[in-house]
């Protein structure tokens, strides 16, 4: 029995009570209740604390309201006892039959088990990574890499339909810039004061004069056009394969230049105009987004005809909304932080309501640390440090989990020399070993035989509970991740429940020893380690990371 399955155990019996005149609930029943597992030993399998939420408004002590759902939760099929603690807190104990089918039914889910409906029928469109084609993908950019891909499996996992988009900046200053730096390496100057350095601005520049050896020969700003065109695309290409090699695509790339060539700023302007949100001052276009919340009004298009930065983000916002997305999501680093307010300003210019239509998330900065030292120069990059750096130093399963593992607004230090061990202070190494250990106690038991079956009245040891309750908990642990967009949730969880596989391992023997015959008891513990395995690899899979049969 799942916690999902005992809410709605305690649902219908709080139904019945109603329907029998027992209890009087003024807002009606509610459709799910929170349940618990209880933090200390001896206090059942679950807890709820349903009694103290609505015994005052069915205008009862919370523990007279309690003992009555009790006498009814124990007529329910399933419930072997249920006792009330303290001031109305029920602690439940599920019968073994009941909670030890939880193993088949995962088993027979298998990687669909932890889904839910919880965003069914929500369009997302989820913007992350971002980062300007003027260079490698630093880490910054990289753990959104990590946290913006698997956020968006968790959004798949509860039933919405995910686009995946990278918003391709090949508009404005910092792309002159770059193509600036590049024709300069090509004539063998020093980078502009301004410019970009790095041993892949002499790559990229050599690889333009490759296929354009004729470059040179171009007037300045026709070179530089050349450079700007090509030298974009390749970095781009190089950004698109480091993310594809760690495991990140997306569905849409879209390029912000077509935003200005399109007309798409115009007709932002046309409907905020509609909407009474635009207006005309010294001879500039601005949004009146001071009435939304910001601290004052922002320029759309300057007095000299061109856009502002904003400019931009309206046409974007709008586009992707007249895309049929109900909710958009924007993943940004830490300076952007201030940015946040004018966004959400615009956003409900529109009509639209913010942190709902459109959500921000905000990634604090990654360090990397070998031998207590921070990490700060890329051989190739020069001042920062790379995606391709942190994979050469510890691989994709561990930099992905490694930048997932931690709330995204949370600065993190990530020791290279920890992730990179086979140890069991590396959380990555724990929860991937967890799962090559049962891959190989599975290849064990068909070599000997032993099949997996259900039979859950058997699974009665203290340890087996322990483990199904754990096991139980992934559904709710998913849904709670994308609820309040944390995919550490499910690294911390994995972590937990590889610790608590371990000690069921170490108290109850799955195989038979020697010359020891086959029994029901072999096989119901074998169907409970194949539903560990079920979940850890589903929990692996949401971060994309790999769930090896063999370390």
């Amino acid at each position: 029995m799942t916690p999902e399955q005992l809410s709605a155990t305690i649902v219908d019996g709080l139904s019945a009570l109603v329907d029998k005149g027992a209890l009087t609930l003024p807002d009606g029943v509610p459709t799910e209740v929170t349940v618990e597992r209880p933090r200390r030993k001896g206090h059942g399998d679950y807890a709820t604390n349903v009694a103290l939420q609505l015994g005052k408004k069915a205008g009862m002590n919370p523990r007279a309201f309690g003992e009555l759902l009790a006498q009814q939760l124990e007529q329910s099929d399933g419930i072997a006892a249920v006792e009330i603690a303290g001031p109305g807190f029920l602690n439940i104990t599920v019968e073994a039959g009941a909670q030890g089918q939880l193993a088949a039914d995962i088993v027979a889910a298998g990687s669909s088990y932890g889904s839910s409906n919880a965003f069914a029928g929500e369009k997302i469109n989820l913007e992350f990574v971002s980062a300007n084609p003027t260079g490698p993908l630093h880490i910054g950019g990289v753990r959104w890499a990590a946290v913006g891909d698997a956020l968006g499996r968790i959004f798949e996992m509860t039933g919405a339909e995910v686009t995946r988009e990278y918003y391709f900046n090949d508009h404005g200053a910092q792309i002159d810039r770059f193509a600036r730096s590049l024709l300069a390496s090509a004539q063998g100057r020093p980078a502009p004061e301004d410019g970009y350095g790095g041993e892949y601005i002499h790559e990229i520049a050599a690889a333009v004069v490759e296929q354009r050896p004729d470059v040179l020969t171009l007037p300045e700003p026709d070179a530089q056009e050349v450079f700007r065109a090509l030298g974009v695309d390749m970095m781009f290409d190089e950004i698109k394969k480091s993310l594809h090699q760690f495991g990140v695509d997306f569905d849409v790339y879209f390029h912000e230049d077509e935003l200005h060539k399109s007309g798409a700023v115009e007709r932002a302007v046309a409907r905020l105009r509609e909407l009474g949100n635009i207006y005309e001052q010294d001879g500039a276009i601005w949004l009146a987004t001071e009435r939304f919340g910001d601290d004052k009004d922002r320029v759309v298009i300057k007095s000299d005809g061109k856009g502002a930065y904003l400019s931009g983000d309206l046409a974007y916002y709008l586009d992707k909304r007249e895309r049929g997305f109900d909710r958009c999501f924007i993943m940004l680093g830490a300076d952007h932080h201030g940015y946040v307010g004018r966004m959400m300003a615009m956003c409900a210019a529109f009509g639209d309501e913010p942190h709902v239509n459109l959500e921000i998330l905000i990634g604090q900065l990654v360090n990397l640390v070998r031998g207590g030292e921070p990490l700060r120069m890329s051989k190739r990059a020069g001042t920062v440090v790379t995606i391709d750096d942190l994979v050469d130093a510890i691989g994709v399963d561990a930099a992905r989990y490694a930048l997932a593992r931690y709330h995204s607004d949370s600065p993190i230090d990530i020791d290279l020399d920890l992730w990179a061990r086979a140890t069991n202070d590396n959380p990555v190494f724990t929860v991937q070993y967890a799962h090559a250990r049962i891959a190989s106690l599975l290849r064990n038991a068909a070599d000997l035989g032993v099949v997996a079956e259900s039979h859950p009245e058997l699974l009665t040891h203290e340890k087996e509970g322990e483990l199904l309750r754990a096991l139980g908990e992934l559904p709710r642990v998913v849904k709670a991740a994308a609820e309040l967009r944390e995919p550490h949730r499910v690294a911390r969880y994995l972590e937990e429940l590889a610790g608590v596989y371990h000690r069921f391992y170490d108290n109850c023997r799955v195989l038979p020893m020697g010359d020891e015959e086959i029994g029901e008891l072999h096989r119901a513990r074998l169907m409970l380690v194949e539903a560990n395995r079920v979940v850890l690899a589903n929990g692996l899979g949401l971060l994309g990371v790999s769930a090896p049969e063999r370390m």
